[in-house]
Protein backbone atom coordinates (compact mmCIF):
# COMPACT_ATOMS: atom_id res chain seq x y z
CA UNK A 1 0.00 0.00 0.00
CA UNK A 2 1.34 3.42 -0.97
CA UNK A 3 0.70 6.67 0.83
CA UNK A 4 0.88 10.13 -0.73
CA UNK A 5 2.47 12.72 1.56
CA UNK A 6 2.31 16.46 0.96
CA UNK A 7 5.62 17.72 2.26
CA UNK A 8 5.99 21.34 1.23
CA UNK A 9 4.02 24.11 -0.47
CA UNK A 10 6.01 27.13 -1.68
CA UNK A 11 6.09 29.68 -4.52
CA UNK A 12 8.68 27.42 -6.15
CA UNK A 13 9.90 24.03 -4.95
CA UNK A 14 13.66 23.66 -4.81
CA UNK A 15 14.95 20.10 -4.90
CA UNK A 16 17.97 17.98 -5.75
CA UNK A 17 17.42 14.65 -7.47
CA UNK A 18 19.82 11.92 -6.38
CA UNK A 19 20.27 8.34 -7.58
CA UNK A 20 17.65 6.74 -5.31
CA UNK A 21 16.45 9.68 -3.24
CA UNK A 22 15.68 13.38 -3.54
CA UNK A 23 16.37 16.36 -1.28
CA UNK A 24 13.79 19.09 -0.71
CA UNK A 25 15.21 22.46 0.25
CA UNK A 26 13.95 24.67 3.05
CA UNK A 27 11.17 22.41 4.37
CA UNK A 28 9.22 24.03 7.20
CA UNK A 29 8.56 21.83 10.25
CA UNK A 30 6.67 22.47 13.48
CA UNK A 31 4.45 24.93 11.62
CA UNK A 32 2.89 27.36 14.08
CA UNK A 33 4.39 25.68 17.14
CA UNK A 34 7.27 26.78 19.37
CA UNK A 35 9.82 24.60 17.49
CA UNK A 36 8.92 26.11 14.08
CA UNK A 37 11.94 26.08 11.72
CA UNK A 38 13.25 25.20 8.25
CA UNK A 39 15.62 22.46 7.14
CA UNK A 40 16.64 20.48 4.06
CA UNK A 41 15.24 16.94 4.04
CA UNK A 42 16.03 13.81 2.01
CA UNK A 43 13.35 11.31 0.99
CA UNK A 44 13.01 7.93 -0.66
CA UNK A 45 10.12 7.10 -3.01
CA UNK A 46 8.90 9.25 -5.88
CA UNK A 47 8.50 13.02 -6.07
CA UNK A 48 5.65 14.87 -7.77
CA UNK A 49 5.61 18.66 -8.11
CA UNK A 50 2.01 19.84 -8.37
CA UNK A 51 1.19 23.32 -9.68
CA UNK A 52 -1.60 24.91 -7.65
CA UNK A 53 -4.27 27.34 -8.80
CA UNK A 54 -2.85 30.12 -6.58
CA UNK A 55 0.54 29.96 -8.32
CA UNK A 56 2.30 27.94 -5.65
CA UNK A 57 3.74 24.45 -5.95
CA UNK A 58 3.34 21.43 -3.68
CA UNK A 59 5.89 18.63 -3.32
CA UNK A 60 4.17 15.25 -2.94
CA UNK A 61 6.07 12.10 -1.99
CA UNK A 62 4.56 8.72 -2.87
CA UNK A 63 6.09 5.94 -0.80
CA UNK A 64 5.24 2.49 0.52
CA UNK A 65 3.31 2.73 3.78
CA UNK A 66 5.77 0.59 5.76
CA UNK A 67 8.74 2.69 4.56
CA UNK A 68 6.78 5.82 5.47
CA UNK A 69 6.32 4.44 8.99
CA UNK A 70 10.08 3.91 9.44
CA UNK A 71 10.53 7.65 8.97
CA UNK A 72 7.49 8.64 11.04
CA UNK A 73 8.55 6.78 14.17
CA UNK A 74 12.08 8.18 13.81
CA UNK A 75 10.69 11.70 13.39
CA UNK A 76 8.12 11.60 16.16
CA UNK A 77 10.61 10.07 18.63
CA UNK A 78 14.28 9.19 18.26
CA UNK A 79 15.12 5.91 16.54
CA UNK A 80 17.34 5.24 19.58
CA UNK A 81 14.23 4.90 21.76
CA UNK A 82 13.52 1.59 23.51
CA UNK A 83 12.35 -0.99 20.99
CA UNK A 84 8.97 -1.48 22.67
CA UNK A 85 8.20 2.23 22.30
CA UNK A 86 9.14 2.09 18.61
CA UNK A 87 6.89 -0.94 18.12
CA UNK A 88 3.98 0.77 19.90
CA UNK A 89 4.50 3.85 17.75
CA UNK A 90 4.64 1.79 14.57
CA UNK A 91 1.23 0.29 15.41
CA UNK A 92 -0.51 3.57 16.22
CA UNK A 93 1.09 5.44 13.33
CA UNK A 94 0.06 2.66 10.94
CA UNK A 95 -3.49 2.68 12.33
CA UNK A 96 -3.80 6.43 11.97
CA UNK A 97 -2.28 6.43 8.47
CA UNK A 98 -4.60 3.74 7.12
CA UNK A 99 -7.62 5.71 8.31
CA UNK A 100 -6.16 8.80 6.62
CA UNK A 101 -5.67 6.92 3.35
CA UNK A 102 -9.28 5.76 3.47
CA UNK A 103 -10.57 9.25 4.30
CA UNK A 104 -7.96 11.86 3.31
CA UNK A 105 -8.48 15.41 4.60
CA UNK A 106 -6.05 17.07 2.17
CA UNK A 107 -6.58 17.83 -1.50
CA UNK A 108 -4.28 15.84 -3.79
CA UNK A 109 -2.57 13.77 -1.10
CA UNK A 110 -3.46 11.64 1.90
CA UNK A 111 -1.50 13.31 4.72
CA UNK A 112 0.87 16.20 5.31
CA UNK A 113 4.37 15.73 6.68
CA UNK A 114 4.10 17.93 9.77
CA UNK A 115 2.49 17.80 13.20
CA UNK A 116 -0.95 18.53 11.74
CA UNK A 117 -0.86 14.86 10.69
CA UNK A 118 2.28 12.90 11.62
CA UNK A 119 5.89 14.05 11.53
CA UNK A 120 7.51 12.64 8.41
CA UNK A 121 11.00 14.06 8.05
CA UNK A 122 12.45 11.63 5.54
CA UNK A 123 15.77 9.93 6.11
CA UNK A 124 17.41 12.59 8.27
CA UNK A 125 16.08 11.46 11.66
CA UNK A 126 16.79 7.83 10.81
CA UNK A 127 20.43 8.81 10.24
CA UNK A 128 20.69 11.21 13.15
CA UNK A 129 22.67 8.86 15.40
CA UNK A 130 24.64 7.21 12.57
CA UNK A 131 27.68 9.35 11.66
CA UNK A 132 28.46 7.25 8.59
CA UNK A 133 25.14 8.25 7.05
CA UNK A 134 23.62 4.78 7.29
CA UNK A 135 20.03 4.25 8.37
CA UNK A 136 19.30 3.49 11.98
CA UNK A 137 17.94 -0.04 11.61
CA UNK A 138 16.03 0.07 14.91
CA UNK A 139 13.11 1.87 13.31
CA UNK A 140 13.12 -0.60 10.41
CA UNK A 141 13.19 -3.50 12.87
CA UNK A 142 10.22 -2.11 14.84
CA UNK A 143 8.13 -1.67 11.70
CA UNK A 144 8.99 -5.15 10.44
CA UNK A 145 8.26 -6.72 13.82
CA UNK A 146 4.75 -5.23 13.79
CA UNK A 147 4.12 -5.57 10.04
CA UNK A 148 0.45 -5.02 9.26
CA UNK A 149 -0.52 -4.67 12.92
CA UNK A 150 -3.17 -2.09 13.79
CA UNK A 151 -5.29 -1.29 16.81
CA UNK A 152 -8.98 -2.10 16.41
CA UNK A 153 -12.08 -1.60 18.51
CA UNK A 154 -15.34 -3.60 18.43
CA UNK A 155 -15.99 -7.16 17.27
CA UNK A 156 -17.86 -8.87 14.48
CA UNK A 157 -20.91 -10.81 15.68
CA UNK A 158 -24.27 -12.10 14.50
CA UNK A 159 -25.79 -8.61 14.80
CA UNK A 160 -23.32 -7.35 12.21
CA UNK A 161 -21.25 -5.20 14.54
CA UNK A 162 -17.94 -4.47 12.87
CA UNK A 163 -14.56 -3.75 14.28
CA UNK A 164 -12.89 -0.54 13.14
CA UNK A 165 -9.30 0.62 13.03
CA UNK A 166 -8.69 3.00 15.91
CA UNK A 167 -8.06 6.67 15.25
CA UNK A 168 -4.89 6.62 17.35
CA UNK A 169 -4.04 10.12 18.54
CA UNK A 170 -0.88 10.93 20.49
CA UNK A 171 1.27 13.83 21.71
CA UNK A 172 4.48 14.50 23.65
CA UNK A 173 3.51 14.64 27.35
CA UNK A 174 0.15 14.49 29.13
CA UNK A 175 1.45 16.13 32.33
CA UNK A 176 0.07 13.43 34.63
CA UNK A 177 -3.38 12.62 33.23
CA UNK A 178 -4.62 11.98 29.71
CA UNK A 179 -7.62 13.59 28.08
CA UNK A 180 -10.81 12.49 26.31
CA UNK A 181 -11.72 12.99 22.66
CA UNK A 182 -14.43 15.64 23.00
CA UNK A 183 -12.06 18.10 24.67
CA UNK A 184 -10.07 18.30 21.45
CA UNK A 185 -12.34 17.41 18.53
CA UNK A 186 -15.98 16.43 17.95
CA UNK A 187 -18.49 16.22 20.80
CA UNK A 188 -18.55 12.44 20.76
CA UNK A 189 -17.35 9.67 23.02
CA UNK A 190 -14.53 7.59 21.55
CA UNK A 191 -14.44 4.48 23.76
CA UNK A 192 -10.73 3.72 23.37
CA UNK A 193 -9.60 7.29 24.14
CA UNK A 194 -10.45 7.84 27.77
CA UNK A 195 -8.71 9.66 30.59
CA UNK A 196 -6.13 7.64 32.52
CA UNK A 197 -3.59 8.57 35.13
CA UNK A 198 -0.04 8.68 33.78
CA UNK A 199 2.69 8.73 36.42
CA UNK A 200 5.41 7.76 33.94
CA UNK A 201 5.80 11.23 32.42
CA UNK A 202 6.03 13.01 35.79
CA UNK A 203 9.78 12.78 36.28
CA UNK A 204 11.54 11.00 33.41
CA UNK A 205 15.28 10.68 33.87
CA UNK A 206 17.55 12.93 31.78
CA UNK A 207 19.05 9.75 30.31
CA UNK A 208 15.68 8.58 29.00
CA UNK A 209 14.89 12.01 27.55
CA UNK A 210 18.24 12.20 25.76
CA UNK A 211 17.56 8.77 24.32
CA UNK A 212 13.99 9.25 23.13
CA UNK A 213 13.70 12.91 22.08
CA UNK A 214 14.96 14.14 18.74
CA UNK A 215 17.46 17.00 18.61
CA UNK A 216 15.06 19.95 18.41
CA UNK A 217 12.60 18.40 20.90
CA UNK A 218 15.39 18.39 23.49
CA UNK A 219 15.36 22.18 23.34
CA UNK A 220 12.01 22.11 25.21
CA UNK A 221 13.00 21.73 28.85
CA UNK A 222 9.76 22.61 30.66
CA UNK A 223 7.41 20.33 28.75
CA UNK A 224 5.61 18.94 31.80
CA UNK A 225 5.22 21.91 34.14
CA UNK A 226 5.47 25.38 32.64
CA UNK A 227 4.67 29.01 33.29
CA UNK A 228 4.18 32.03 31.03
CA UNK A 229 3.35 35.60 31.95
CA UNK A 230 2.02 38.57 30.00
CA UNK A 231 1.23 42.17 30.72
CA UNK A 232 -2.31 43.12 29.72
CA UNK A 233 -0.89 45.05 26.75
CA UNK A 234 1.16 42.06 25.58
CA UNK A 235 -1.75 39.67 25.85
CA UNK A 236 -4.10 42.09 24.11
CA UNK A 237 -1.67 42.45 21.19
CA UNK A 238 -1.16 38.67 20.92
CA UNK A 239 -4.89 37.91 20.90
CA UNK A 240 -5.59 40.70 18.41
CA UNK A 241 -2.87 39.39 16.08
CA UNK A 242 -3.89 35.74 16.35
CA UNK A 243 -7.67 36.20 16.24
CA UNK A 244 -8.00 39.22 13.97
CA UNK A 245 -10.40 40.68 16.55
CA UNK A 246 -9.83 43.84 18.55
CA UNK A 247 -10.82 42.88 22.09
CA UNK A 248 -9.40 46.14 23.42
CA UNK A 249 -7.52 45.68 26.68
CA UNK A 250 -7.84 42.14 27.99
CA UNK A 251 -9.59 42.30 31.33
CA UNK A 252 -10.02 38.64 32.18
CA UNK A 253 -9.57 35.02 31.02
CA UNK A 254 -12.28 32.78 32.45
CA UNK A 255 -12.10 28.99 32.03
CA UNK A 256 -15.66 27.74 31.50
CA UNK A 257 -15.22 24.06 30.70
CA UNK A 258 -12.40 21.66 31.45
CA UNK A 259 -11.82 18.10 30.33
CA UNK A 260 -10.98 15.11 32.49
CA UNK A 261 -7.31 16.07 32.80
CA UNK A 262 -8.00 19.71 33.56
CA UNK A 263 -7.42 20.97 30.00
CA UNK A 264 -9.64 23.93 29.14
CA UNK A 265 -11.83 23.47 26.10
CA UNK A 266 -14.07 26.48 26.56
CA UNK A 267 -12.58 29.83 27.57
CA UNK A 268 -14.16 33.24 27.88
CA UNK A 269 -11.94 36.15 26.85
CA UNK A 270 -13.16 39.42 28.34
CA UNK A 271 -11.91 42.62 26.73
CA UNK A 272 -12.78 46.29 27.09
CA UNK A 273 -14.23 46.26 23.54
CA UNK A 274 -15.25 42.69 22.93
CA UNK A 275 -16.00 39.49 24.84
CA UNK A 276 -16.04 36.04 23.27
CA UNK A 277 -16.12 32.36 24.26
CA UNK A 278 -13.63 30.26 22.31
CA UNK A 279 -12.66 26.60 22.03
CA UNK A 280 -11.57 23.93 21.62
CA UNK A 281 -8.16 23.31 23.16
CA UNK A 282 -6.00 24.08 20.11
CA UNK A 283 -7.70 27.38 19.39
CA UNK A 284 -7.16 28.40 23.01
CA UNK A 285 -3.48 27.47 22.78
CA UNK A 286 -3.03 29.39 19.52
CA UNK A 287 -4.81 32.57 20.61
CA UNK A 288 -2.91 32.88 23.91
CA UNK A 289 0.63 32.63 22.55
CA UNK A 290 2.81 34.17 19.85
CA UNK A 291 3.40 30.57 18.75
CA UNK A 292 1.28 28.01 20.61
CA UNK A 293 0.91 27.24 24.32
CA UNK A 294 2.25 23.82 25.29
CA UNK A 295 -1.27 22.77 26.31
CA UNK A 296 -4.63 24.14 27.48
CA UNK A 297 -4.19 22.64 30.96
CA UNK A 298 -3.40 25.81 32.88
CA UNK A 299 -4.57 28.01 35.73
CA UNK A 300 -5.03 31.75 35.24
CA UNK A 301 -3.61 34.15 37.81
CA UNK A 302 -4.65 37.73 37.17
CA UNK A 303 -2.89 40.80 38.57
CA UNK A 304 -0.49 39.07 41.00
CA UNK A 305 0.19 41.35 43.95
CA UNK A 306 3.90 41.45 43.29
CA UNK A 307 3.46 43.02 39.84
CA UNK A 308 2.49 46.68 39.59
CA UNK A 309 1.00 46.67 36.08
CA UNK A 310 -1.94 44.47 35.07
CA UNK A 311 -0.71 41.05 34.08
CA UNK A 312 -1.69 37.44 33.54
CA UNK A 313 0.29 34.40 34.63
CA UNK A 314 -0.60 31.01 33.13
CA UNK A 315 0.71 28.03 35.10
CA UNK A 316 0.27 24.85 33.12
CA UNK A 317 1.06 21.20 32.59
CA UNK A 318 1.78 18.96 29.65
CA UNK A 319 2.79 19.32 26.01
CA UNK A 320 0.08 18.60 23.48
CA UNK A 321 -3.64 17.89 23.37
CA UNK A 322 -3.40 15.00 25.83
CA UNK A 323 -5.75 12.51 24.12
CA UNK A 324 -4.39 9.02 23.51
CA UNK A 325 -0.78 7.95 23.93
CA UNK A 326 1.63 10.08 25.97
CA UNK A 327 4.90 9.64 24.09
CA UNK A 328 7.19 10.43 27.00
CA UNK A 329 5.08 8.34 29.35
CA UNK A 330 5.22 5.43 26.90
CA UNK A 331 8.99 5.89 26.57
CA UNK A 332 9.42 5.56 30.33
CA UNK A 333 7.12 2.51 30.39
CA UNK A 334 9.26 0.88 27.69
CA UNK A 335 12.48 1.74 29.53
CA UNK A 336 11.05 0.01 32.62
CA UNK A 337 10.37 -3.21 30.73
CA UNK A 338 6.75 -2.81 29.62
CA UNK A 339 5.90 -4.47 26.30
CA UNK A 340 4.37 -2.58 23.41
CA UNK A 341 1.16 -4.54 23.93
CA UNK A 342 0.99 -3.33 27.54
CA UNK A 343 1.68 0.26 26.48
CA UNK A 344 -1.06 0.21 23.86
CA UNK A 345 -3.67 -1.40 26.10
CA UNK A 346 -2.98 1.20 28.80
CA UNK A 347 -3.44 4.29 26.64
CA UNK A 348 -6.14 2.85 24.32
CA UNK A 349 -8.43 1.02 26.72
CA UNK A 350 -10.56 -1.72 25.20
CA UNK A 351 -8.66 -1.81 21.92
CA UNK A 352 -6.87 -4.88 20.62
CA UNK A 353 -4.20 -5.72 18.10
CA UNK A 354 -5.19 -7.07 14.73
CA UNK A 355 -3.43 -7.62 11.40
CA UNK A 356 -4.83 -5.70 8.47
CA UNK A 357 -5.06 -7.30 5.04
CA UNK A 358 -5.17 -3.94 3.22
Amino acid sequence: MDIRVGILTAPQIEFEQREKTFVLKNVRIGIGFHWDRHEDQEFAGSLEIRNNADGTQTAINTIDLEDYLCSVISSEMSANSPMELLKAHAVISRSWAIRAIQKPNHEGFHVCADDHCQRYEGLRRMRQSCPDGAKNERAVEAVRATKGQVLVYGQKDEQGTKEEICDCRYYKCCGGKTEVWRTCWEDIDVPYIQSVRCDWCKSPSPKVLRLVLNDYDQETKDFRDWRVSYTADELSEIIRTKSGIDFGEIIDLIPLKRGASGRIYELQIVGSKHTEIIGKELKIRLWLSRTCLYSSWFEVEKNPSYIVHPSFVLTGHGWGHGAGLCQIGAAVMASEGKSYEEILSYYYAGSRLSVTTL
